[in-house]
C-alpha cells in the first residue's frame, strides 16, 4: 500500500484536484524495471494503467525524475504517484465552513463523509472537498470525525502555528461536547462517568471493552426524550477510536443506526435515509496563540 504525503513533506509532485500524491517506499532491490515492480506491488492496477501515468509523467522518483517502464529502482527509494479511483460513490451531502482565519478551518462535516483519502474514497472526502474549496493546500486536520459521524472538525491551514493546536488535543486541553440518540436508560442515574478499558476486537475495525486498567471516560447526561428515544450530551474526556459508540452500547443503549455496536451488521452499502444518530456538537479550548476562549457549534439537528 501507498501512503499519501504528509502537509510538511518535500513532494515532488503537486496537489491535483485537491488530492495529495501518494508514496512507495522500496525496502528491498527489485531485479525488475519500475513497470514490473509496480504492477506485480499492486495487483489491482493494470500494466496499462501504470504505462499510462507514466506516460504523463505522473510516475516519479523523490527529485521528481520521471520514471520510465524500465527504470531501475533500488531500496531506499520512494516512488511518487497518484491515486486514482476509477468509480466512487458520490456523497450526497454537504460540509459547512463555520470559521476560518490565518491559522484555522473550522468545518461542520456531514455524516458518511470521511475525513481523509482512504480505501475506496478519494475525492468525496473532507480534505479533498476542502482543498477544491478553498484553494489552502496545506490543510491538515487538527483530530478526527469517524465517516459514520457528523458535526465540528477542526483543520490547520498554517504549518508554523500547527504544532501549537495539535498539542491542545495531546494535552487533552480541549472540551469536547457530543449529542447521540439512544433508547431512555431509567435505571440509570445522570450525569454519569463510564470508564473501561478498549482494544481493538473483531472484525478489525471495531473496539472491544475488557478487563484490566481503565484507558478511556466519557461522561454521559440526558438532554430530553425525543419521541420514544432519549437526546444524550456525551463528553469524552480520552479520545479512543469509536469510544462514544462503545460506552452507550456497554450501558445498553446502543447509538441509533449503530451498525457496528453492540453487533456488527452485515454491510449493505450506505443506508442515507438513516445515519448514525452521533453529532460532534461543540468544541472548546483556549487559543494557544492569544489565549483567548473559543467555542465552536455545530449547527446541524439530530
Amino acid at each position: 500500500m501507498g501512503r499519501q504525503a504528509d502537509a510538511n513533506a518535500h513532494v515532488p509532485l503537486p496537489i491535483r484536484d485537491g488530492v495529495a500524491p501518494s508514496y512507495l517506499w522500496l525496502d528491498h532491490n527489485p531485479a525488475d524495471g519500475a513497470l514490473a515492480f509496480l504492477t506485480r506491488h499492486f495487483a489491482d492496477v493494470g500494466e496499462a494503467v501504470w504505462r499510462d501515468r507514466m506516460a504523463r509523467g505522473e510516475v516519479v522518483d523523490a527529485a521528481g525524475a520521471v520514471l520510465a517502464p524500465d527504470s531501475m529502482l533500488k531500496r531506499g527509494m520512494r516512488i511518487w504517484y497518484y491515486r486514482e479511483l476509477e468509480a466512487e460513490t458520490p456523497i450526497p451531502f454537504e460540509e459547512q465552513i463555520l470559521f476560518r482565519d490565518d491559522h484555522l478551518l473550522v468545518v461542520d462535516k456531514p455524516h458518511f463523509l470521511p475525513m481523509t483519502p482512504g480505501g475506496r474514497f478519494l475525492h468525496e472526502t473532507l480534505l479533498v472537498r476542502l482543498k477544491n474549496k478553498t484553494g489552502l493546500t496545506q490543510l491538515t486536520p487538527i483530530h478526527r470525525l469517524d465517516r459514520e459521524t457528523a458535526g465540528v472538525v477542526i483543520f490547520s491551514h498554517q504549518e508554523a502555528t500547527r504544532g501549537a493546536y495539535q498539542s491542545l488535543f495531546q494535552k487533552r486541553s480541549v472540551h469536547k461536547e457530543y449529542e447521540a440518540l439512544a433508547a431512555p436508560l431509567p435505571w440509570l442515574t445522570f450525569p454519569l462517568v463510564h470508564r473501561s478499558r478498549m482494544v481493538e476486537g473483531e472484525p478489525f475495525f471495531r473496539m472491544q471493552e475488557v478487563e484490566g486498567e481503565p484507558n478511556s471516560e466519557s461522561v454521559v447526561d440526558v438532554i430530553g426524550a425525543r419521541g420514544d428515544a432519549m437526546l444524550y450530551r456525551l463528553q469524552p474526556h480520552t479520545g479512543r477510536k469509536h469510544q462514544l459508540r462503545v460506552h452507550m452500547a456497554a450501558l445498553g443503549a446502543p447509538i441509533m443506526n449503530d451498525a457496528f455496536y453492540p453487533e456488527a451488521l452485515p454491510c449493505k452499502g450506505d443506508d442515507f435515509a438513516n445515519p448514525l444518530k452521533l453529532l460532534a456538537r461543540a468544541i472548546g479550548f483556549d487559543d494557544p496563540l492569544t489565549g483567548r476562549a473559543r467555542r465552536f457549534e455545530s449547527e446541524r439537528v439530530l
